[in-house]
């Protein structure tokens, strides 16, 4: 938990807290999306933050944006939980979107998550990383450690993937 800091107390927390506010809920979503399970994302979310807040002063912008910085830092807390667990990450459901028809998002959701379920961990975190936290391909490399080339040709065949995994579990449910 982040305690609450006169601005004058230190440089570049209102910085920090207005980093922590535009991306709370996208970290949250991308950590409950690798570890499978909202209580244990909390957790993590929390201990990402702190982390973190503890090394704002080594961010270095050259290197790429704070939030690439902090779902660098989530992943990292993420897998080292998932490592204690000894399990791989799965995709946990999302909540209907305001103004959306319940049974056609359910289905949605049902064949999306199916259709993840058949894809390895490291296509489901390359997803999670581009959809949930919003990161351009060159913060995506960052995070993974490669180029940023590699990484769009990755996340372009994860999505592929995704895609075909999505037709053959909607053909299977058909008549």
């Amino acid at each position: 938990m982040l305690v609450a800091v006169e601005p004058e107390a230190e440089p570049g927390i209102e910085s920090f807290e207005a980093l922590y506010r535009s991306s709370c809920s996208d970290l949250h979503a991308y950590v409950r999306t690798l570890l499978g399970d909202s209580a244990s994302a909390e957790d993590v979310t929390a201990l990402a933050f702190e982390r973190a807040y503890r090394r704002r002063a080594s961010f270095d912008a050259r290197r790429g944006s704070p939030r690439a910085w902090l779902f660098g830092i989530a992943r990292n807390a993420a897998l080292d939980e998932l490592r204690r667990r000894r399990a791989a990450p799965a995709l946990a459901p999302e909540p209907v979107a305001p103004g959306e028809d319940p049974s056609d998002a359910a289905v949605r959701r049902a064949t999306v998550r199916r259709a993840l379920e058949q894809l390895g961990a490291r296509d489901r975190e390359l997803i999670a990383l581009k959809f949930h936290a919003g990161l351009s391909n060159a913060e995506l490399a960052r995070v993974l450690g490669t180029s940023e080339s590699n990484a769009g040709t990755r996340l372009h065949r994860a999505v592929s993937r995704l895609r075909r995994a999505c037709t053959d579990t909607t053909e299977e449910d058909r008549p």
